[in-house]
């Protein structure tokens, strides 16, 4: 591909833009454009995985999400996979990577305020999990371990919102766990600010990930202690099964949610989430309840 790191940006005559920020660690993405100095060389194309330099370079005004709900057809998630977060659920490592989807739907910006709908009531244990997304750059099936990296178009920072008490509470999900439901309500995978090239992250086998609730780590982990990394997640997920191009992969949660914790600290309305893995930059999320809470 053609860029490194790919943002969705307003620029000066007020239209957005696909670029590649012009920066030399993803910190400057967020200091540069506070101080209205961030550029972007411009790309375009017909779709996001077809996307080529103009030759302009763009001054920056706002970043928007890097995907939208019509750019990703599906969202597939990888459950406990990381080692150290299996073992606060008191589970067993699984013998393959555990799957489960979320719509396309579910995706929204980086700096978006997650709405929480009214089936999930306060009390519903609303949880986060921060997690490194992989984002499918070409279409295929049955890919073989040492041609994944030919259908990564990169990677970026995404988080998992989960309602815990529509997933384990066999009072809402019955006997088994319901995992699509209670993750898969409309805005509930924000992603971004910018999407990674393989040119610069390989694997991203050791990228940090840390998440804050207000300011309060809770997560600090790394993508070294994921039980299936980047290359095992695709080809496995790729057996007898198509993935399309813009698709995501979502590839599990470290330790550190709430609901590993011994007195679980639930979001609650109003709550800000940020979640930042190292070469990926931050997504910041306010929470919140919509009115007029019912019963299901």
């Amino acid at each position: 591909m053609s860029w490194n790191r790919l943002i969705q940006f307003k620029a000066e005559d007020g239209n957005l833009h696909y670029g590649d920020p012009v920066i030399s660690s993803p910190s400057d993405l967020q200091t540069l454009l506070a101080s209205g100095q961030l550029k972007a060389r411009e790309l375009a194309g017909p779709d996001i995985t077809s996307l080529k330099p103009t030759g302009q370079e763009l001054l920056v005004k706002e970043i928007t999400g890097p995907l939208s709900p019509s750019d990703v057809p599906i969202v597939r998630c990888i459950g406990l996979n990381y080692q150290k977060h299996i073992q606060e659920g008191g589970r067993k490592p699984p013998p393959y990577p555990s799957i489960f989807i979320k719509s396309s739907a579910t995706i929204t910006s980086w700096n978006a305020n997650v709405t929480v709908p009214t089936i999930v009531h306060p009390t519903d244990e609303l949880d986060y999990e921060g997690e490194m997304c992989i984002v499918i750059g070409k279409t295929g099936s049955n890919i073989p371990a040492d041609k994944v990296e030919d259908y990564i178009l990169g990677y970026t920072t995404g988080n998992d919102v989960s309602a815990r008490k529509w997933q384990r509470d066999p009072a809402f999900a019955g006997g088994v766990p319901q995992w699509c439901f209670a993750k898969g309500f409309d805005g509930w995978c924000p992603v971004g600010p910018m999407i990674v090239s393989p040119k610069v992250l390989g694997f991203a086998d050791k990228q940090s990930l840390r998440t804050w609730v207000n300011g309060d780590l809770r997560q600090d982990s790394d993508t070294s202690d994921l039980l299936f990394g980047v290359k095992e997640i695709v080809r496995f997920a790729s057996q007898g099964t198509t993935l399309e191009a813009g698709s995501i992969i979502m590839t599990g949660t470290p330790a550190g949610v709430a609901m590993g914790m011994a007195e679980p600290k639930y979001l609650i309305d109003g709550d800000i989430v940020e979640i930042e893995i190292g070469g990926l930059g931050r997504i910041r999320n306010r929470m919140v309840f919509a009115k007029d809470q019912a019963q299901p």
